[in-house]
């Protein structure tokens, strides 16, 4: 009886002390386990590549989601298949989409906006992996300069800056 009391106490004391000393830890360790955590798109922004467009916050998300979920031809052991970007978490408060590659590729990429100023809004594109990063960030700029100026080869006149850090 007593042995069964000690082991409620420190199973109450655990998580008891997980609520008040690090529940975003525990919560963040849960989805790197279950493979949805967006920790090191965060961490990784400090290198990200950043552009500027000249589009309000709230259309240039919804192109940008527009974009990731276009299909592309994507080159896949010699095959050339069609897949698109998975958007696999979303924070309306860090204002990021994180999503995979592809379909079929799961390198994580972080795409985090920032309102500035009336009408446009700088687009940062984090990823562990430079190609992924890359990669993103052409789609993006490509099909939102594309949108801007239909008709034109120009890119559209825009703020951008590659950190190489």
């Amino acid at each position: 009886m007593k042995r069964s009391m000690y082991f409620v106490l420190a199973i109450a004391g655990c998580l008891l002390s997980a609520v008040l000393f690090g529940c975003a830890t525990v919560k963040e360790a849960a989805k790197g386990f279950a493979g949805v955590s967006t920790q090191v798109l965060e961490e990784k922004r400090k290198d990200a590549i950043k552009e500027t467009f000249a589009v309000d916050y709230d259309s240039c998300y919804a192109k940008v989601k527009d974009i990731l979920k276009e299909k592309i031809k994507v080159k896949e052991n010699e095959t050339e298949i069609e897949s698109s970007s998975y958007i696999y978490a979303e924070d309306t408060e860090k204002k990021m989409l994180a999503v995979y590659l592809s379909e079929t590729d799961t390198t994580p990429v972080g795409i985090f906006f920032t309102p500035e100023g009336k009408g446009s809004t700088l687009v940062e594109i984090s990823s562990p992996s430079t190609y992924a990063k890359e990669s993103i960030a052409k789609r993006i700029s490509v099909a939102i300069n594309a949108s801007l100026k239909p008709g034109e080869d120009k890119v559209a006149d825009v703020k951008k800056e590659i950190s190489n850090q």
